[in-house]
C-alpha cells in the first residue's frame, strides 16, 4: 500500500469540492499505516461536511496466473475468483430497454453506485478480497463497514488497485473513521483466521443445522394440511435433523406478519410451532421484516411508515409480491410495529429461529445523513435487538453488515427447481439471478465465512423425484457440495415420499462433514476441481458446473 494517493469528494451546503490533500481549510485526514500491513484514515471535519466519495489508489502489479477474489455486494451476488482474462458482468443491456427493469434491479445489487467496466481483468469486491497464486494468499479486509461499505477494485492490466469507501450521504461533524484496512499474507485458512480475529468477530454459536423448509416444493402455496403432513412425515428423519422451517405463504400479505391467513392456517401459527416442537425440532419462520407488500393492511393503513418518494408517496423498493415498500425504521411507530411482530412470532407463537430475507432493501439509498453501510449496520443492530437470544438466519444482506450479528446466513442466490434454469438464467440479467450453478459456485468460493462470520447456508438440495428437473447426478452433486461446504442443510421435500436409498442419502448429507478443503478452483471455463481430505483419505471432486456432471463418485 506504499506510494498511495487519496482522492476525496465532499459537499458543504450546495457546493461540491474535490481534493487529494490530507488537509485543507475544511478538513484534516489523520493517516496511520502499519508498514505494509494496513492503513487507517480518520476524517476530521472543521465544519459540517457531507461526504460524497473517498478513494485510496496505488500500484499493485499482478503476477501471471494470479487470481482476484470478487466478493459480491450481498448474500445472493455471484462471488468467485477471477483471472486476467475474466470479465465481471453487471446488468444485462436488456435492463435498459425493459420498462422499470433497471430501476428495480439497481435496488437489488450495487449497479447504481459501482462501476462495471465489462473489460477483462477489471474487478471489484466488497468488504474484503484476496489475491491468490497457488497456495499463497494476500488478503485485504475492511475492519469497519459501519462508516461505509469498502470496495476493493483492481485493474490487472494497468497494475493498479483502488480501495474506495461508499460514504455517499454521510454527514459528519466529528472525527470519522473513513477507512480501516488490514493486509494479511499466508495460506488460505490462515489469512481468514487472522482477518476475523482482527475484526474481533466472536465464534458463531451455531456450528451446524439440518432440517426442512417449505419454499422449494410449494413456494407460497402452503396451508395447514400440507405443513402438518410434512411435519409428521419429517419424523422419519429422527435425530438427524434440528429444525423445521415454514417459509413464505403463511401470512395474509407480506408485512402483515402476525396476521396468518385464516383460510390456510385456521388453527394459527402457535399450533404449528407446537406441533413442530412435539416432534422434537426447533421451529423456524420466514419473514422479510423491512418490507410490506403494496396490498398489505399495514401499507394501506400506515403509508407514512415507509420510505417515500419526493412526492410523499411510499417508494416501491422491491418487485416481489406485486411490488413492496420498505419500512423506515427511524420512524418510531414503524420501529415499534416491527418489534411487536417479532415479539408475537418468537414469544407468543414460540418460534425458535427467524429467517430474515430481503434485508438489503433497508440501505438501498443514503438518507438521514447516513451512508449505506451505516444504515445497514443500524438495521442489523435493530433486528438483533428485536430477536434477542433466538436464532437469526440472514438472507439477502450485504455480508459485512451481518458478520457477528446473525447466527447463520445464506451465502448465495436461490437454487431453482430445474438445474439448467429457466430461459433467463443464462441471460445474466444480474449477478443475483437464482440458479443452481450460481448457488454451487458461491458455496465453494465463500466457504471461508463458515465458522468465522456465521454458519454458512448454501440453500437447499433436492432428493425427491417429482416437481423438479434434475438428473440423479445433478441432485447428488448439489447435495455433495452443500455437505462439503455448508453447515445449514435444508431440503424442501416431503420425506414421506422417500425410498430407503433417498432416506439414507439424506442422513449422510445432514451429518456434519469432517472434510478439510485443500483447494477449490476453476480449472477450465465451467469446470471446478475440489481437492480435500475426508475420513483421513485424500479425495478429488471434479465436475462440469454448467451441466452438473462429474466422473467422480458422489
Amino acid at each position: 500500500m506504499k506510494e498511495s494517493k487519496i482522492y476525496i469528494k465532499y459537499k458543504i451546503g450546495n457546493k461540491v469540492y474535490e481534493d487529494d490533500l490530507y488537509q485543507n481549510q475544511h478538513y484534516t485526514i489523520e493517516a496511520n499505516a502499519d508498514g505494509d500491513n494496513g492503513v487507517r484514515f480518520v476524517f476530521v471535519p472543521r465544519e459540517k461536511i457531507e461526504l460524497v466519495s473517498f478513494e485510496l489508489k496505488y500500484l499493485r502489479k499482478t503476477v501471471p496466473g494470479e487470481k482476484f477474489f470478487v466478493n459480491g455486494y450481498q448474500a445472493w451476488t455471484t462471488s468467485r475468483e477471477m483471472g486476467a482474462d475474466d470479465v465481471q458482468k453487471g446488468l444485462t443491456p436488456l435492463a435498459k430497454v425493459i420498462p422499470f427493469a433497471k430501476v428495480l434491479l439497481d435496488l437489488t445489487g450495487d449497479y447504481a453506485f459501482t462501476e462495471y467496466s465489462g473489460k477483462p481483468g477489471r474487478f471489484h469486491s466488497f468488504t474484503y478480497t484476496y489475491f491468490r497464486k497457488e497456495n499463497v494468499v494476500e488478503l485485504y479486509g475492511s475492519l469497519n463497514e459501519r462508516t461505509g461499505f469498502t470496495i476493493f477494485s483492481v485493474d490487472m492490466d494497468a497494475g493498479e488497485m483502488r480501495i474506495a469507501k461508499d460514504v455517499a450521504g454521510a454527514v459528519v461533524t466529528e472525527p470519522y473513521e473513513i477507512l480501516n484496512v488490514v493486509k494479511i499474507s499466508g495460506e488460505y485458512d490462515e489469512v481468514f483466521d487472522k482477518y476475523f480475529a482482527a475484526m474481533n468477530i466472536p465464534k458463531p454459536r451455531l456450528t451446524h443445522m439440518a432440517g426442512y423448509t417449505s419454499w422449494y416444493n410449494y413456494f407460497g402455496n402452503i396451508d395447514e394440511n400440507i405443513i402438518n403432513r410434512d411435519i409428521d412425515n419429517f419424523a422419519r428423519v429422527g435425530e438427524n435433523a434440528d429444525i423445521f422451517q415454514i417459509d413464505d405463504g403463511y401470512q395474509t400479505f407480506v408485512g402483515d406478519w402476525i396476521d396468518p391467513n385464516p383460510a390456510k392456517f385456521p388453527s394459527g401459527m402457535k399450533a404449528v410451532a407446537d406441533r413442530i416442537h412435539d416432534k422434537g425440532y426447533m421451529a423456524g419462520l420466514w419473514m422479510a421484516p423491512f418490507n410490506a407488500a403494496k396490498n398489505s393492511r399495514v401499507a394501506r393503513e400506515h403509508p407514512d411508515w415507509f420510505l417515500r418518494k419526493p412526492n410523499g408517496k411510499p417508494a416501491t423498493t422491491i418487485f416481489n409480491w406485486g411490488g413492496a415498500y420498505t419500512f423506515d425504521i427511524y420512524n418510531e411507530e414503524a420501529r415499534e410495529y416491527i418489534a411487536h411482530c417479532f415479539d408475537v412470532v418468537l414469544n407468543e407463537w414460540g418460534f425458535d429461529m427467524v429467517k430474515l430475507d430481503f434485508l438489503y432493501s433497508h440501505c438501498i439509498k443514503p438518507r438521514n445523513g447516513k451512508c449505506r453501510g451505516r444504515l445497514m449496520a443500524e438495521g442489523m443492530d435493530f433486528l438483533r435487538e428485536c430477536v434477542g437470544d433466538k436464532l437469526i438466519l440472514g438472507c439477502g444482506v450485504p455480508l459485512g453488515s451481518a458478520f457477528g450479528v446473525v447466527d447463520a446466513c445464506r451465502i448465495g442466490c436461490d437454487v431453482v427447481t430445474r438445474y439448467k434454469g429457466r430461459y433467463y438464467t443464462n441471460m445474466h440479467i444480474c449477478a443475483e439471478i437464482p440458479s443452481a450453478q450460481n448457488a454451487i459456485n458461491n458455496a465453494i468460493f465463500r466457504r471461508h465465512l463458515d465458522g468465522r462470520a456465521f454458519c454458512n447456508d448454501p440453500d437447499v438440495f433436492f432428493l425427491r423425484d417429482y416437481n423438479i428437473k434434475y438428473t440423479d447426478m445433478q441432485k447428488k452433486l448439489l447435495a455433495r457440495i452443500n455437505h462439503l461446504f455448508g453447515n445449514v442443510l435444508f431440503v424442501s421435500d416431503d420425506v414421506g415420499t422417500y425410498n430407503d436409498e433417498q432416506l439414507a442419502l439424506l442422513y449422510k448429507t445432514f451429518a456434519p462433514s469432517n472434510a478439510i478443503i485443500i483447494s477449490a478452483e476453476y480449472t477450465d471455463k465451467d469446470y471446478i476441481t475440489v481437492k480435500y481430505l475426508e475420513d483421513g483419505e485424500r479425495k478429488t471432486l471434479a465436475f462440469d458446473l454448467k451441466a452438473g456432471e462429474t466422473s467422480s463418485e458422489l
